[in-house]
């Protein structure tokens, strides 16, 4: 398998996927949960036999408590976010859900209340901690690389990276907004803490190919320079593919038996990972070749 020779059938599945991904947050938005908003968010369990969706909507909304939410999860809870509510409406809310579902019948599992001066704090913050994380990798990666600058500027390396590195993040945002639109997914501070995550793993896994490549240009200084690529990438795919590949099986047995608390992290940490694999291999190391092409050319 040529993957630098292939290269542009690989940037065009990047990039299909990519603006299928910014259609859909343009279209759809994001469904903030309370994290951003503000609000409160009440979660019970049944023991014995959790009634209909409906039960727990019409106790929300003879208690007053217009457009709630209400959110089955697992086998036997719900989830219910609302407006912020003070004490007294949370427990006249739980005593209704109660009356409805049978004495001692529901279990409350946690109350949380976020105020909406908290909420946007949090989303500056979130965007802040991104920001941070992506002008510090480009930093860094300008200065590691710094060495093997007589073939390729090292800010090459850092701008290919941060390419991949919007692919991985773009990618599993679009498919929450596609959730968020046709499932009511919410977007909340595990999303962001997974989204940083993936951001670490990902542009290890990048460095770990770019490192090769550094390695090469120095071990064979007469090899062509798209030959290296290609010489470091078939060197550190098994590798890449392996370590993804158990992280992931360990995220997918999270996603199916872990708690609704971490669902949908893991299902976040599962797309960035894998398609951060896949950016590592076959975007962001060819994407040296590709502007080595370019310079050469504009250069003759």
């Amino acid at each position: 398998m040529e993957i630098v020779k292939n290269r542009n059938i690989y940037f065009a599945v990047a990039a299909i996927l990519m603006i299928v991904s910014l259609g859909a947050i343009v279209l759809y938005g994001l469904k903030l949960g309370i994290d951003y908003t503000g609000g409160s968010i009440l979660e019970i369990e049944y023991s014995i036999t959790r009634p209909d969706r409906q039960v727990i909507e019409s106790a929300t909304t003879e208690k007053g408590i217009e457009g709630a939410t209400v959110q089955p999860t697992g086998d036997a809870g719900f989830l219910i976010r609302t407006r912020t509510l003070t004490e007294v409406e949370h427990q006249a809310l739980l005593s209704s859900i109660v009356a409805a579902s049978g004495e001692g019948n529901v279990k409350e599992l946690r109350f949380d209340t976020i105020g909406p001066t908290i909420g946007r704090e949090l989303k500056q913050k979130s965007l802040t901690a991104i920001a941070i994380a992506v002008i510090a990798i480009l930093c860094y990666i300008a200065f590691a690389f710094r060495k093997v600058s007589y073939k390729i500027s090292s800010w090459v390396y850092a701008g290919a990276a941060i390419i991949a590195l919007a692919h991985d993040i773009l990618i599993p945002t679009g498919v929450f907004a596609v959730l968020g639109h046709f499932y009511g997914v919410e977007i909340d501070v595990l999303f962001v803490s997974a989204l940083l995550t993936v951001l670490g793993f990902s542009i290890h896994d990048t460095i770990v190919v770019f490192d090769r490549v550094r390695e090469n240009l120095l071990r064979y200084p007469s090899l062509a320079f798209d030959a290296v690529v290609e010489r470091s990438i078939k060197e550190t795919i098994a590798r890449s593919i392996n370590t993804s590949l158990t992280t992931v099986l360990v995220l997918v047995a999270v996603f199916f038996f872990g708690g609704s608390t971490v669902k949908y992290f893991s299902l976040a940490l599962i797309l960035g990972i894998s398609f951060g694999t896949y950016s590592s291999i076959f975007v962001a190391s060819p994407l040296l070749v590709t502007w080595m092409t370019w310079k050469q050319r504009r250069s003759s």
